[in-house]
């Protein structure tokens, strides 16, 4: 094995070895561990392996202090602070506020010096001015630590602000003092953002002017979440925005005007070689059109490859693709370790290594150029579906077709077109209308076929969550299977695909019944699930900006469940926090029965849920307590308050209710065993009653509430009331998702919440 490679592979096992630590050494221990194995690679050629693994592992975990040291202190959370900084990245305009990224260049608190620097994702609300890239501004935000949901099947945001270098949220605070001040009159970014306002007034239709924004300059401002919706539904999300593939177009493209140069001057060639003026050409338009989407890792990663490959070209040196890979895989660990996290990084390299091993030259033309393309799509779609299902929980069975279409539609025609456009559009204006609606058109046709794809069965499949053994089986599976022709038994490849597509299952016994209390902010959702049966109990809220935690949440919570039917729907009132994620919980399961403590207030059409109501499922029985029939709207304590009762134990929902409507559930209570009680209203103090506790006596409380909320929900007197009664109580806000299991023969359980679960060092 090549040097190059053989490092390549060992310095990444030592980075990936620090991302599964619960805690990083101190920075003091990680110098050292540098500065040895340095020593030792120099000193002790044989042992240069072990350095490379100790120095990928010193690296890392170098890096990772770094970047959890640069976060906001937590003693500045929820401060306001003063802050002089630039603006990066394209600024978005939503109906509720503008969201953009700083990058803070200095911060004051009470007019002393903070230590805060790096990047910094800001809202500003109400009548927010109009923001430039690159500007620069001096603003007062009150900012907070990142901090996500953590659930099962859904992202781990914390890791992924760790990735991008992200170091505090927060929104801007009214001040007189927000004051633009001086910039920089150019940068890229404010180049991107005036193409695209160049793109968007030359194209009258907006969604078709976003598609070409998409794919000129990676601005994907414009696209709707059902946008993305499609494109994950046909497995093209890597085309919207500029890909990899797409900068390796440019660079032939580079190379190509670097052909057309020596054909029209040959006499360059006394100057300079062709193929070095070949190879640099296509490095530098690679290098411009990244810059264009923002330096994103598939970009960089193919900028990377390229520069290695011009690098032995202008150096007269052979490189092999496996070679190439292995550099880039070196320079982008050593410039940035921690770009492991990331899910592109693994689908940019294990993808471009599956082609690599997989795909075998067959000769020139068209017809062997069809079947790179034809193979090339199955092979991707195959190699990545245990990596797509384990980072994002699904896949599309249509994406080998789709990309099949996509793929050359995209790269060869919409974008050379689209950037053809925005050429002229420094160029000469006035052509470049005729251009970009060509563009616009091809890009239209392109969309209405993904988006009828988009409905075909197989688009969105959906697995329980992939363990580790199941993607560490499957990868070497795909492998097995495009092994060249010859190989004997390639078939069994399959087998190891088992892991993966047929999980096994933990399904509650008769009479047993599974509850996870998921951590949608200041919320609530509540999934339950008996043997055959499953119920989700509200749905979190929805934001004026899009963001619906039913979509984001509850959906994939249920799926990386293994859930694949939902019955019964029940939204306790109509407050947003509640049913606010309602549509997209019901659109994605229609056949749901719905029941709703305020019919009136839902968006959708949904039964009344009253006292008095109930059904059993697999021998556990379920009641609704309250409202009484005719209650009225009486808005919180219209909540639908749910019993679950298992042979071995019992679980109280109730929803937003007072102490005014207190008594009326506990006398409600028959004689059974004290029920674990979901906390009301979160914990807020017009709830949770003395006399309310003491009747229930529960072995265990759970409350669902956002970290730092404005509420301050649970509220300390709530808290005293609990502890008082010597009730354990464990919140969302601090636990992450909460799972109950309530056997059939034996008390309930609580088991370790999802924060608590796989600790890791950049975990809140």
């Amino acid at each position: 094995m090549p040097a190059a490679i053989a490092t390549a592979w060992v310095l990444l096992i030592g980075v990936l070895l620090v991302q599964w630590l619960p805690q990083l050494p101190p920075r003091g221990c990680l110098g050292l561990l540098l500065c040895a194995a340095l020593l030792l690679a120099w000193r002790r050629p044989r042992w240069r392996w072990p350095a490379c693994l100790l120095f990928g592992m010193a690296w890392a975990a170098w890096h990772g202090a770094a970047a959890m040291k640069a976060r906001l202190p937590r003693a500045l959370e929820g401060q306001d602070i003063a802050v002089i900084g630039r603006i990066i990245d394209l600024p978005q305009a939503g109906s509720d506020a503008s969201r953009f990224m700083l990058r803070v260049e200095q911060a004051t608190l009470d007019g002393h010096p903070v230590a805060l620097h790096g990047r910094v994702t800001v809202s500003w609300y109400d009548d927010a001015p109009a923001l430039r890239p690159c500007s620069r501004w001096q603003l007062l935000l009150r900012l907070k630590r990142p901090r996500g949901l953590l659930n099962p099947g859904v992202a781990d945001s914390e890791r992924s602000a760790l990735e991008r270098g992200i170091v505090a949220a927060g929104y801007v605070r009214d001040d007189p003092d927000n004051t633009p001040l001086a910039s920089p009159r150019w940068c890229v970014d404010g180049v991107r953002d005036a193409i695209a306002r160049g793109i968007a007034a030359r194209v009258h239709d907006p969604h078709d002017a976003a598609l070409l924004q998409a794919f000129s300059v990676g601005d994907t401002r414009g696209l709707t979440p059902q946008d993305w919706e499609v494109a994950r539904a046909n497995g093209v999300s890597h085309l919207i925005a500029i890909s990899g593939f797409h900068v390796g177009v440019a660079a032939v493209f580079g190379a190509w005007l670097a052909l057309l140069a020596y054909a029209l001057w040959p006499r360059l060639g006394l100057r300079l070689p062709r193929a070095q003026a070949q190879a640099a050409a296509a490095l530098a338009v690679a290098g411009i059109y990244s810059a264009l989407a923002g330096f994103g890792l598939p970009t960089v990663r193919t900028l990377l490859m390229i520069a290695v490959v011009a690098l032995a070209r202008c150096s007269r040196r052979g490189s092999s693709g496996a070679q190439s890979l292995a550099l880039a895989l070196i320079a982008i660990l050593l410039f940035d370790p921690l770009a492991v996290l990331a899910a592109g990084f693994w689908l940019s390299f294990v993808g471009v290594l599956f082609l690599m091993l997989c795909l075998q030259a067959r000769g020139r033309g068209w017809r062997a150029f069809v079947h790179e393309l034809s193979a090339g799509q199955l092979v991707m779609t195959v190699a990545l579906l245990p990596l797509t299902l384990w980072f994002f929980g699904q896949a599309s069975l249509v994406g080998a077709l789709s990309n099949l279409i996509a793929v050359p539609l995209v790269s060869f025609l919409i974008v050379p077109c689209a950037l053809f456009g925005t050429l002229l559009l420094g160029l000469c204006p006035p052509l470049a209308t005729p251009v970009l609606w060509l563009a616009a058109q091809l890009a239209h046709a392109h969309w209405w076929l993904l988006a009828r794809m988009a409905t075909w069965p197989g688009a969105h499949w959906y697995l329980p969550t992939v363990q580790p053994h199941a993607l560490l089986l499957a990868l070497p599976g795909a492998l097995w299977l495009f092994l060249p022709r010859g190989v004997p038994l390639r078939w069994l490849g399959l087998l190891l695909f088992l892991p993966l597509l047929w999980p096994p299952r933990q399904v509650p016994a008769e009479g047993a019944f599974q509850a996870w209390v998921l951590d949608v902010g200041q919320g609530l959702s509540v999934l339950l699930r008996t043997r055959d049966h499953a119920l989700l109990y509200d749905t979190g809220a929805r934001y004026p900006s899009g963001f619906d935690l039913g979509e984001a949440v509850a959906l994939p919570s249920i799926h990386a469940l293994g859930i694949s039917r939902l019955d019964m729907l029940i939204a306790s009132h109509g407050d947003n926090d509640h049913a606010g994620g309602a549509e997209a919980v019901a659109a994605a399961f229609p056949q749901a029965l719905r029941y709703a403590g305020e019919p009136a207030r839902m968006p959708l059409p949904m039964r009344q849920c009253a006292a008095g109501q109930s059904w059993q499922w697999n021998g556990v029985r379920f009641r609704m307590l309250s409202p009484a029939y005719g209650a009225g709207d009486r808005d919180n304590d219209s909540s639908c308050v749910l019993l679950v009762e298992g042979r071995g134990g019992r679980l109280l929902l109730t929803g937003d209710i007072t102490s005014k409507v207190e008594p009326q559930v506990a006398a409600a209570l028959d004689a059974g065993p004290a029920p674990v009680l979901l906390v009301p209203h979160h914990g807020g103090k017009t709830s949770s009653s003395t006399a309310f506790i003491k009747a229930l006596q529960p072995p265990l409380a759970l409350v669902s509430a956002g970290w730092r909320n404005r509420f301050g929900h649970p509220r300390p007197e709530v808290l005293a009331r609990y502890a008082e009664a010597h009730v354990p109580l464990f919140n969302t806000a601090e636990q992450g998702a909460i799972p109950l299991d309530f056997p059939a023969d034996a008390a309930p359980r609580r088991q370790q919440g999802w924060r608590r679960r796989q600790t890791r060092y950049w975990r809140e």
